[in-house]
């Protein structure tokens, strides 16, 4: 299978190993090849986001201490990232985010059920820059044709990038997806979402005032 996400992103810290082995427990959801019962994961009904590749999970934890009325369901590979995501939501108190350690498109695939989500998030995922991995993109119209499924009516999917190819390549994906329509025509014009905003984390606010901009986009589903 074609891996969309590259080696280990750097050595965990010792924090970190503390986070995921005694934080994790209270936020984890095993993967398993069936469709998972999200009112029972979160112990209430409320719309759920899917967030996809949260890295250092800096976003994921702003956006749902933002937003306690949303429910997260955070997807990641890397034990760095899921580590400092449980730390963050054990000192924010949260309680509205569980977490996955699984690759998103089985995930996606397998534990998530049809019109089951209020949107997806998919911020900043691996460029693969050189030519050749190009086909490890996570952003395909296989990929996106999975997660329109998956919406509910007026669902959003949100996606963002630094990479201008990239950009160019997210957006014809989900513009020839005919049950998703553009919120913005193009581009949007800012990095907020009917459901929230993305945050702007210390690692893209030095690339803004190094001249790298992100490109955002917002589809809905129809």
């Amino acid at each position: 299978m074609v891996r969309s996400y590259g080696p280990s992103r750097g050595r965990i810290t010792r924090a970190q190993g503390r986070a995921y082995r005694e934080d994790l427990p209270r936020y984890a959801v095993p993967y398993r090849a069936q469709a998972i019962d999200l009112g029972a994961c979160f112990g209430r009904n409320a719309p759920r986001v899917l967030e996809i590749g949260f890295g250092m999970g800096e976003t994921t934890a702003a956006i749902a201490s933002a937003r306690p009325q949303l429910d997260f369901l955070a997807v990641e590979v890397f034990a760095a990232g899921i580590g400092s995501l449980a730390m963050q939501l054990t000192r924010l108190a949260l309680t509205n985010v569980r977490i996955v350690e699984h690759d998103a498109v089985e995930v996606v695939r397998d534990m998530v059920s049809h019109g089951s989500l209020a949107a997806v998030h998919i911020f900043f995922p691996d460029p693969w820059p050189k030519a050749r991995h190009h086909k490890r993109r996570l952003i395909t119209p296989v990929f996106v044709s999975a997660l329109a499924e998956r919406l509910a009516p007026a669902g959003i999917i949100h996606c963002a990038t630094d990479w201008q190819h990239y950009a160019d390549q997210m957006l014809e994906a989900l513009s020839h997806e005919p049950r998703l329509r553009n919120l913005h025509g193009g581009f949007a014009p800012s990095a907020s979402n009917p459901l929230c905003d993305r945050p702007t984390t210390k690692f893209h606010a030095r690339g803004q005032r190094l001249g790298h901009p992100a490109w955002d986009l917002i589809f809905e589903r129809i």
